[in-house]
């Protein structure tokens, strides 16, 4: 039951070129840098990543997107990112755009074994009716687009149908976690690891606090341990080193 490992190395020993990824984070919160970094140094290519955005200011899986080492996102906005927008416009890389909801849902969807649901998200829009830019030519034309979904009413209400999502890996950050891998998560930094968790069908948890089983109290879990396979400590240095997108700070009055 001791799902502890001793390095991040380790940690990620067995994901291989061409792996998905479900990693969870938002913006700059929440985004398990660590383990990241463990697969920049292990030099694995052509990944298949689902999360909701591809890093920002550099870190988290920018890192792997400048390195050329990410083929396909799945993810709900390119935000502020320059050179991911680049990279797709260029054709260089596949992005499946969906919505912020339907991203969370067909995780959580993946981790509880159900195979698809309907949602009226994208109804009457090229969600549904397919058209999207999946990947351009690099010549301003459109190579890969998305195909149509299928669209039922019940009720009276059109509904999409959209399809649960399954990974080769999580990656996850947690504020606690223990030996058996429950973990909890601090704040904002919630967002989507619980779904990436849950997705991947094996999950690396970096966890800023390691506590024995029985020091987190079970109404306080976010994710229990049957969810996770591989749990790695942070140093003080790496648990403390966070960054933050975008800085604003208000002049002290006279």
């Amino acid at each position: 039951m001791d799902k502890v490992v001793a390095t991040t190395a380790e940690a990620v020993a067995d994901v291989h070129d061409g792996a998905s990824l479900a990693v969870g984070g938002f913006g700059v919160s929440g985004v398990p840098t660590v383990v990241i970094h463990a697969l920049f140094d292990k030099g694995v290519r052509g990944l298949s990543v689902v999360s909701n955005n591809c890093g920002a200011i550099g870190t988290g899986l920018a890192v792997l997107l400048d390195a050329g080492r990410i083929s396909r996102v799945t993810g709900s906005y390119i935000g502020a990112n320059k050179e991911f927008a680049r990279q797709y416009l260029g054709g260089e890389i596949e992005l499946e755009l969906i919505p912020q909801g339907t991203l969370a849902e067909r995780l959580r969807a993946g981790g509880s074994g159900i195979p698809a649901f309907y949602t009226p998200a994208g109804v009457g829009t090229q969600v549904a009716d397919g058209g999207l830019p999946w990947r351009y030519d690099g010549q301003g034309g459109v190579a890969v687009s998305s195909p149509p979904k299928e669209v039922r009413e019940f009720d009276g209400t059109a509904y999409v149908l959209e399809r649960a999502i399954n990974t080769d890996f999580g990656l996850v950050r947690a504020a606690r976690g223990d030996r058996h891998g429950n973990l909890v998560f601090n704040k904002a930094a919630r967002n989507f690891n619980p779904l990436a968790a849950m997705a991947g069908r094996v999950t690396i948890a970096e966890v800023e606090e390691l506590v024995e089983p029985g020091e987190i109290d079970p109404d306080h879990v976010h994710v229990p341990g049957v969810f996770v396979q591989r749990v790695v400590e942070l140093t003080p240095e790496q648990a403390c080193d966070k960054q933050i997108e975008k800085r604003t700070v208000t002049e002290a009055s006279s």
